[in-house]
This record gives structure tokens, sequence and C-alpha cells, in this order.
């Protein structure tokens, strides 16, 4: 399992944490921002398929911010995928 963290830009949250294992995500994390949607993505996403993830959350906004928690969650998980 490779355990991977990022720092996102233009977001509440200030840091990710999740794993890979086998192409799927475990134990995500968010460090801040809202609280109860970002637990329930990290619940929602446990034991999904990473490519996936990355394909349906890339480009969420959140308010009239040009990205999200969740679209940045998708450029970490599509970083890593790369390595």
């Amino acid at each position: 399992m490779a355990h991977y963290s990022y720092i996102p830009e233009g977001v509440c949250s200030k840091c990710i944490d999740f794993d890979i294992e086998d192409g799927k995500l475990h134990n995500i994390r968010f460090t801040n921002g809202c609280d109860g949607n970002l637990k329930a993505i990290s619940k929602l996403l446990e034991g999904a398929d990473a490519q996936w993830a990355v394909n349906r959350l890339r480009g969420n906004t959140c308010g009239n911010k040009n990205t999200s928690c969740a679209d940045q969650f998708a450029k970490a998980v599509g970083q890593a995928l790369a390595q």
C-alpha cells in the first residue's frame, strides 16, 4: 500500500492524505475544510477505483472558486497514479 500526502491550493482544506493499493483508494483524510462533507466523500470513496474517482471529481467547483476539495483530491490522486 502506498501512502500519499497532498497540499491542496485554493480551498479550505490544508492537507489530503490517502492510500492506494491495487488501484483502490483507502484511508482518505482531509485536514480542515467542510468536515461533514469531506468525511462523507472519504466514506463514499473508500475502496473505490482511483481512476474512476479522478474522472468523477475532476472539475468540481465550490462557490465562486474554480476548484474544490473534491477537485483537489482528484488532482492529488491523478498525480499519484502518474508516478
